[in-house]
């Protein structure tokens, strides 16, 4: 977050408090703002870039606005070319359940904003392990494999942040399901047994963040470069979307080792099944794994009803 910081500050919010909050209203001594005058003037503005009050308000509009858009995009895309609309004539798909969805979504993003803000404050003020020259990096204790060692070690990051995040969602996942968590927190989510893409941000705030949780925690664990963790975190919620798009296609020879869109049909429709985020490995391990077999299918239910109404016409006739 503190890049695309950076990027909004030079185009958009220094220009932005410099008219909300310029430096000839309010005189360097006497603000109570604790900064340096070389820093205010390097703004031209009482708030500059390093004041903690301006950080916290440029992230908020930022992850409001990023949310939204996010949202809307890549859920749109996914609910308009991906997404079998015949599934909304499921017996067990809500009435106006695109819209609930949405409205349920829009509802959960300020408070999750607000619960995620201390994680983008710390990656901003440098409270995290984050890093963006390679060469900083200290390959004493993995080699440098030939000069290639933080080239291995952004390799391995990559790898390490989706087996870290996944095995922690897992356990958050199915601690939400424990009878005390559930019907408080998660029971919203699982409203939407035939869920559309609109589906994926459609939960508590509280759940949500805490699925998210996990990604935050990464940076201030582990050393990661900064283009690769917004990569990740941008593909995660790209990844969460899709797998709300109700499809059971199967028979990919990676569905074994994948917890695709599938696998997480069978999680709303079984509820007890299929807790992982990215991969099938954390189900198999506490015995929650099932199999997404093409007999599962909900479109089939949508399809003997279908082949149902047509037979009870023609008799009808």
């Amino acid at each position: 977050m503190d890049l695309i910081l950076d990027i909004a500050d030079t185009y958009f919010f220094d220009a932005a408090y410099q008219k909300l909050f310029p430096l000839a209203a309010f005189p360097f001594e006497g603000t109570g703002f604790n900064v340096t005058s070389t820093t205010v003037e390097s703004t031209l503005s009482a708030w500059p870039r390093s004041y903690m009050p301006r950080q916290i308000l440029s992230l908020s509009v930022l992850t409001l606005i990023g949310i939204h858009l996010l949202y809307f995009l890549v859920a749109s895309f996914s609910y308009y070319f991906i997404f079998n609309h015949d599934m909304m004539l499921h017996p067990r798909f809500l009435p106006n359940q695109v819209r609930k969805e949405i409205r349920t979504s829009l509802k959960a993003f300020p408070l999750m904003t607000l619960l995620t803000l201390p994680w983008f404050l710390g990656e901003v003020r440098g409270w995290s392990r984050l890093y963006t020259n390679v060469d900083d990096m200290d390959m004493s204790l993995i080699g440098d494999f030939g000069g290639w060692g933080s080239a291995v070690y952004m390799v391995f990051s990559a790898v390490w942040f989706l087996v870290f995040t996944d095995s922690c969602i897992y356990w958050i996942h199915r601690l939400l399901h424990h009878p005390l968590l559930y019907k408080p927190l998660h029971k919203l989510h699982h409203k939407w047994i035939i869920p559309t893409p609109f589906a994926s941000h459609a939960f508590h705030p509280v759940d949500g963040y805490l699925q998210s949780v996990p990604y935050h925690l990464y940076a201030v664990l582990f050393p990661i470069h900064r283009l690769l963790f917004l990569g990740l975190f941008v593909a995660v919620n790209f990844w969460s979307i899709f797998i709300h798009d109700s499809d059971m296609i199967t028979g990919n020879p990676l569905e074994k080792v994948i917890n695709g869109p599938a696998h997480h049909t069978l999680h709303h429709i079984y509820f007890t099944v299929n807790y992982g985020q990215y991969f099938t490995w954390m189900d198999r391990a506490g015995s929650s794994y099932r199999h997404p077999d093409a007999s599962l299918d909900p479109l089939l239910e949508v399809q003997m009803q279908a082949r149902a109404a047509r037979e009870g016409k023609t008799k009808s006739d």
